[in-house]
């Protein structure tokens, strides 16, 4: 049985700079727009909205501190959303094994006729 896929959370992980985002957050540990935007492409703004995103879906929480806000990642959240990646690739992994069947099938069929028209 596959989990229900959740569009809005893998929309936000769709885009590379989010992505990055939640990995610097993984290994620095909390930060800050600002700090973040240190470590990306992007103006400190850009990061801002990006991590808005990223909160909306709950993979990130954000926490003020002062006039900070500092954002971490949700270890729940990001847990259900690779039990769901785990599921779509085991339902690809599945569904692309009854393709290669279905392939080899019709390939020994091909081999089969063509010895016999010899």
């Amino acid at each position: 049985m596959t989990a229900a896929v959740d569009d809005e959370l893998w929309s936000a992980v769709g885009d590379p700079t989010r992505r990055r985002l939640l990995d610097l957050l993984l290994r620095d540990g909390p930060g800050t727009a600002t700090s973040l935007s240190r470590e990306v492409p992007v103006t400190r703004q850009a990061v801002a909205k990006h991590l808005v995103v990223l909160d909306r879906v709950g993979l990130v929480h954000a926490s003020a501190s002062g006039r900070e806000v500092r954002y971490g990642v949700d270890e729940a959240q990001l847990a259900r959303a690779v039990a769901q990646l785990r599921s779509v690739g085991e339902t690809w992994d599945r569904r692309l094994g009854r393709i290669a069947r279905l392939a080899e099938e019709l390939q020994r069929e091909r081999d089969r006729d063509a010895g016999t028209d010899g």
